[in-house]
C-alpha cells in the first residue's frame, strides 16, 4: 500500500506538461496574459571599456532608448503594433505593446560622454568607455 501511495503522488506526464489537472482548478479563465520577458544581456569587461550586449533580434532600433541619469544607464524599448482585418462583415483588429526597462549602475570609472550604441543583427551593443585613470600629481613643496 505505501508503494501505491507513492506512484499517486508522482505528477502525471500531463501534469508535467499542463500543470495540474483541469478538474483541481476551481475556474478556468479563457484570456491568458502573455508573458513579458526582458532580453538577456551579456557585460563584458576589456581594457578600454565595458560592452552591454542585449539580444532583441526582429526588434526595430527606432524602438529602443537609452539615457544616463547620475551614473545610472537605462535602457528601455516599447513597441506598438495594430492590426485589423475586414472580411466580409467581419472586422477584427488587435493591439499590441510590448515595452521593457533595464537599468545599469555605471562605475565612476566610466566616460559618460563618450557612450556609443550600434544595432546589428538583432544584437544592441552599448559601449561604455573607461576613462582615463587619473593619476595622481605629484607636487614638490618647497620648505621655507
Amino acid at each position: 500500500m505505501n508503494t501505491i501511495a507513492r506512484v499517486n503522488s508522482m505528477p502525471t506526464l500531463f501534469d508535467t506538461f499542463f500543470g495540474p489537472s483541469v478538474a483541481a482548478r476551481p475556474y478556468i479563465t479563457r484570456y491568458t496574459k502573455p508573458a513579458v520577458s526582458t532580453p538577456a544581456v551579456n557585460v563584458k569587461d576589456t581594457e578600454s571599456a565595458f560592452l552591454l550586449e542585449v539580444a532583441a533580434p526582429g526588434v526595430k532600433k527606432e524602438n529602443f532608448g537609452l539615457s544616463v541619469n547620475q551614473q545610472v544607464l537605462t535602457l528601455t524599448f516599447k513597441n506598438e503594433q495594430t492590426t485589423e482585418e475586414n472580411k466580409d462583415a467581419y472586422v477584427r483588429q488587435e493591439f499590441s505593446f510590448q515595452s521593457f526597462e533595464r537599468s545599469f549602475r555605471l562605475p565612476k570609472t566610466v566616460n559618460v560622454d563618450g557612450i556609443k550604441a550600434t544595432y546589428t543583427d538583432g544584437i544592441l551593443t552599448v559601449e561604455l568607455p573607461k576613462a582615463e585613470e587619473q593619476k595622481p600629481e605629484v607636487k614638490q613643496i618647497e620648505i621655507a
